[in-house]
């Protein structure tokens, strides 16, 4: 008889009247404003702009989400189009799978669009945003237990995950619990990023690589443990494969750009006035108003000036 163990939901959705509401997608979302509550904090704190954060997190999160579903259903293609499945599975996004590769490099494109139209450099962006992100992560895991999926191997440890579903093939049992150990590494990483950005003042994209290097590292090992079906190259699951190389990729960028490009962008965010296209900042109309009274001030001093002057010559003709 087991002791103790993570009891898995009953079901995955909640319905509040005749709406669904699906546990996988609230934590998503959860995780999305969080991300963008924390990062626009940090973004306010490198001299950025406040609502400047949500302004461009309108175009990656679409993109992240997209991202994130093209790489599930490219990579894991046989759960849509094998023999028996219904390719229209693969827009139900509710139902689970993101694969968080995708989602990085789809969001990191509809940030750069976001930027490039506000005039901020990605690289200052993607710094304040990446213990938000790695929070998001957190957060969204938890999905995955909504879900009963991404499970371990089987294990009699106190904190094993009861699985009880038997749908898609799952065996229910008491299985390591990857979503909880995914979940735990991700709080670790944004602490450890809070931490070396304020110690070394990492600036041009240092924080968001040490955010990428230190989430695959842990994402390493925990896929290792996965027991659901994944493609295989040379004995490793293709996402282990996946995160070594982006792990060295993270790594080499901020050890060049640390030679490069070292400390911290000073300027984070054009100007008020550069964004609103000249606008004058406030107090403007007045100070201007009073530039203009004083320059009708000096204009009728000059008047009465110009009027002694012509007098004066006009007396001295007379004498002449």
């Amino acid at each position: 008889m087991e002791l103790a163990y993570i009891p898995s939901p009953s079901r995955g959705v909640l319905y509040l009247g005749p709406i669904p509401l699906r546990g996988y997608a609230f934590c998503i979302i959860l995780g999305v404003f969080v991300a963008v509550w924390y990062g626009n904090k940090r973004w306010i704190a490198r001299g950025g702009r406040s609502g400047t954060v949500a302004d461009i997190a309108v175009w990656a999160v679409p993109f992240g989400l997209v991202g994130g579903r093209l790489y599930h259903v490219i990579t894991d293609y046989q759960l849509y189009f094998s023999e028996g499945r219904d390719w229209v599975d693969a827009f139900k996004i509710w139902e689970g799978g993101l694969g968080i590769w995708g989602a990085i490099a789809f969001g990191a494109v509809g940030a750069w669009i976001g930027c490039r139209r506000r005039g901020i450099p990605l690289p200052a962006y993607a710094d304040a945003v990446a213990p938000g992100i790695a929070l998001a992560q957190a957060i969204g895991r938890w999905g995955n237990w909504f879900n009963q999926e991404l499970y371990g191997r089987e294990t009699d440890l106190p904190w094993a995950l009861h699985i009880t579903s038997t749908a898609d093939g799952r065996v229910p049992g008491y299985y390591h619990p990857t979503f909880l150990y995914e979940s735990l590494w991700c709080i670790g990483v944004a602490v450890l990023v809070i931490w070396a950005d304020r110690r070394f003042n990492l600036g041009h994209g240092r924080a968001f690589a040490l955010y990428v290097a230190s989430y695959c590292a842990g994402r390493f090992w925990i896929e290792y443990m996965r027991v659901d079906d994944a493609h295989h190259i040379l004995g490793l699951r293709l996402n282990n494969w996946t995160a070594l190389l982006v792990f060295l990729l993270a790594v080499a960028y901020i050890v060049v750009s640390a030679r490069k490009r070292p400390g911290r962008e000073a300027v984070v965010e054009p100007d008020a006035a550069s964004l609103d296209g000249g606008d004058k900042p406030d107090g403007g109309d007045e100070a201007g108003e009073a530039a203009g009274e004083k320059a009708d001030g000096d204009g009728a001093s000059g008047d009465a000036r110009s009027e002694a002057v012509e007098d004066e010559a006009g007396s001295a003709t007379k004498k002449t």
